[in-house]
């Protein structure tokens, strides 16, 4: 399934792996038909602004350091950026705050401790690090052994090495003064507020469940992962009995017969066939991904309209 290798010259050497770093594009689209999902960051917010500080092209492919504990050694100078969560990041054992452009000399060490606050962080190089493309994206998705550097859907691993098209290096301006505005340097350590769009089988949800389900507080459960969050509160009741398999849309909030919402994310199946109350925005689905477990959030109900407004406003200011 994979097409022809790009080959570019050595950026970044593993020297510890960590638990999960991934390389991940805007997503794999138009292979849902063949019960392929789509992959890509879990936190678009992030992973965008990241982009937006080398004036990369919408979508190129960036590291995802997940929970920290990732050591990489660089091969060369190399101008990064770094943003999403604080995994205690340090260069030479100087700490390194996130939502900011760095530079990383030949031999010096950027090594990601444990989560302080958000627990994914996005690592960008000028014009993307390279890698196989499959099915027309780098963006890994380990379940289904898709993408990644490899092209195999593997994360990294200590010894290897990460890519770069050396005249994207030498075409990226030293001088470009670029930042993220104070607004999206989001707190991940407040509560969440969600916005969710109402739909799919939210009427045939109790009257006492929507209101549970809009007005109490839920916490994120321990089982979390890139295919989709869990989350734990009041019991919520539907009235159907079954239904038949429906496509699944990124950020679909099911509910199973334990009454427990699961909101699914980049990773998750093509199609499922619980009761739906609805589907996060793409904006609250990034928030989600930057939750530790037991942190608070909130369901919030969105208009349609608001909520594409809101995306608009989104890429706007990612391209301005």
């Amino acid at each position: 399934m994979s097409e022809m290798a790009i080959t570019g010259a050595d950026a970044l050497r593993v020297e510890k792996a960590g638990p999960l770093a991934t390389l991940q594009d805007a997503g794999r689209f138009g292979v849902r038909r063949m019960g392929v999902t789509q992959g890509g960051p879990a936190d678009l917010h992030a992973f965008a602004w990241a982009n937006y500080l080398l004036a990369n092209a919408w979508g190129a492919a960036a590291l995802e350091i997940t929970l920290g504990g990732l050591v990489l050694v660089a091969e060369r100078d190399l101008r990064l950026a770094l943003c999403g969560a604080d995994l205690g990041a340090t260069i030479d054992d100087e700490p390194l705050a996130p939502w900011q452009v760095f530079t990383l000399h030949k031999g010096q060490r950027l090594a990601f401790g444990t989560p302080q606050a958000g627990v994914r962080a996005y690592l960008a190089v000028p014009g993307g690090f390279m890698g196989s493309p499959v099915l027309g994206s780098l963006a890994c998705v380990t379940r289904e052994g898709l993408g990644g550097h490899s092209g195999a859907g593997t994360p990294l691993a200590e010894g290897e090495r990460l890519c770069v098209d050396v005249d994207a290096l030498a075409g990226a301006s030293a001088g470009q003064a670029r930042a993220v505005p104070m607004k999206e340097r989001l707190d991940y350590l407040a509560p969440a507020v969600l916005g969710l769009i109402p739909g799919a089988q939210i009427a045939d949800f109790t009257g006492p469940s929507l209101f549970r389900a809009f007005h109490a507080e839920w916490q994120v459960d321990a089982r979390a992962d890139r295919m989709g969050v869990r989350l734990t509160g009041p019991r919520l009741e539907c009235r159907l009995d079954g239904m038949i398999s429906e496509g699944i849309a990124l950020g679909a909030v099911q509910v199973p017969p334990d009454g427990q919402p699961i909101a699914l994310l980049n990773d998750r199946q093509t199609v499922g066939g619980y009761p739906r109350l609805g589907t996060l925005t793409p904006l609250a689905c990034s928030r989600l991904a930057q939750c530790k477990p037991g942190q608070a959030v909130r369901l919030a109900p969105v208009a349609l309209g608001a909520a594409q407004s809101e995306y608009r406003r989104f890429l706007a200011a990612l391209q301005a």
